[in-house]
């Protein structure tokens, strides 16, 4: 079944792509996105909004939408060892300043609703990309499947915004530069505790092979993660019983281990994030854009994937929306394609750096200068040192490497 798409065709509903579409519907661009789960309720998806990722949704004009969508917002840091309070500081002091945690299900659908108000608009759930449809060396469609059976959809331009694990990176055959990673990311999450310090805190165990973090998420949930080393998950699991869970939370703050031994089966049903990251050289062909972590696959450190693919939809929508709207020929909207990788690729590769050296600050379990950073931690928080020491970073991971304008 062949079905019409206006002139852009996006795969993923993702903040990337449902922010792209949002701009675009916007500008009277027609603009079809593809999406393969059926609502926006998926778990563990990145949910830390720092101040450019709200910027950005205070440029679009939905500042007073966005404030609506349940949230907390982060002040307070508690750093433990051995499940002792070795610090307590001002979330602003490390970079955090402002930082919120958000429901992505309803920033998505937020997303959704307000391109809804757009005739040329359209979000179709539970259809999957299989391939692209080519002709004359052009990208000009997908092939994708759908409960109905097989469908064909096709555009002057097809984005590919469908994250970390993106069918439109594989089948682009674009050149990746991979970063190896160190550690994964055990993910779940339980009902919020009486004795947490407060819904403004963030508590993280330091340790070298195992360490973690909790925060209160805005579902009213406590979500609490453990840093493993990388593909140490299933020998955990080969311990079988309560071994492996003991394992993770043995070191954590007494009143939070029994609060998840009474959770137990929440800890025994932890989601596996396989954290991998890096960034393909090229985003683009004839007919072809990547953006978000279909491009760049980003590390979880320090929160940034849904703010960068919320600069990249700015970006795109800048260099996109005056080609489309002027009715752009294919060479013309090629050009801006490419583009929004060269005006990117600056921030792509800043950011990456520095969470490649807090990685290496604080996850190598090999490493002496990770043991020396957890040793001199709290010293260093306390006395103001780490926070001036890493004050650009902080800077730049809050606010972005580069100003970001959305001037359509």
């Amino acid at each position: 079944m062949s079905v019409p798409s206006g002139r852009v065709l996006i795969v993923g509903a993702g903040p990337a792509g449902m922010t792209l579409a949002y701009l675009l519907a916007r500008r009277g661009v027609g603009v079809t996105v593809l999406e393969t789960h059926t609502d926006f309720a998926r778990s563990f998806r990145g949910e830390g909004l720092q101040r450019s990722g709200i910027d950005a949704f205070r440029q679009m004009g939905l500042g007073a939408q966005f404030d609506l969508i349940p949230h907390i917002e982060l002040r307070t840091v508690e750093i433990y060892s051995n499940g002792r309070l070795v610090v307590r500081t001002d979330a602003a002091g490390l970079g955090r300043g402002q930082a919120r945690i958000v429901s992505q299900p309803a920033l998505l659908q937020m997303l959704a609703d307000e391109a809804g108000k757009h005739s040329n608009f359209r979000l179709e759930v539970g259809v999957t990309m299989r391939d692209f449809l080519r002709e004359n060396d052009r990208v000009v469609g997908v092939r994708a499947g759908a409960a109905d059976g097989p469908r064909e959809y096709r555009a002057d331009l097809v984005v590919g915004a469908d994250g970390r694990h993106a069918a439109t990176r594989k089948h682009s055959g674009f050149p990746e530069i991979s970063s190896p990673q160190t550690f994964d990311l055990l993910w779940l999450k339980v009902p919020y505790p009486d004795d947490f310090p407060d819904r403004a805190t963030a508590m993280f165990e330091v340790a070298t092979q195992r360490s973690a973090l909790a925060f209160p998420t805005a579902d009213g949930q406590l979500q609490v993660g453990f840093a493993i080393p990388k593909g140490e998950f299933s020998s955990l699991r080969a311990g079988g019983g309560d071994g492996w869970t003991e394992q993770l939370i043995g070191r954590l703050p007494a009143y939070l281990a029994d609060h998840l031994r009474a959770h137990r089966e929440a800890v025994a049903g932890a989601v596996l994030l396989n954290v991998v990251a890096g960034r393909l050289t090229e985003w683009t062909a004839p007919g072809l854009l990547l953006i978000g972590d279909a491009a760049h696959p980003m590390s979880p450190v320090g929160g940034q994937g849904v703010n960068i693919a919320l600069r990249d939809a700015l970006v795109a929508a800048n260099h996109l929306c005056p080609v489309l709207t002027a009715g752009g020929d294919p060479s013309a909207i090629d050009a801006a394609a490419r583009r929004v990788r060269d005006d990117r690729w600056p921030e792509i590769v800043s950011v990456q750096k520095m969470q490649e050296h807090q990685v290496r600050m604080l996850f190598d379990p090999d490493s002496w200068g990770t043991r020396l950073t957890y040793r001199l931690l709290p010293f260093l928080i306390r006395t103001g040192l780490l926070q001036w020491l890493q004050r650009k970073e902080y800077r730049m991971m809050s606010d972005g490497v580069v100003p970001v304008r959305l001037v359509v």
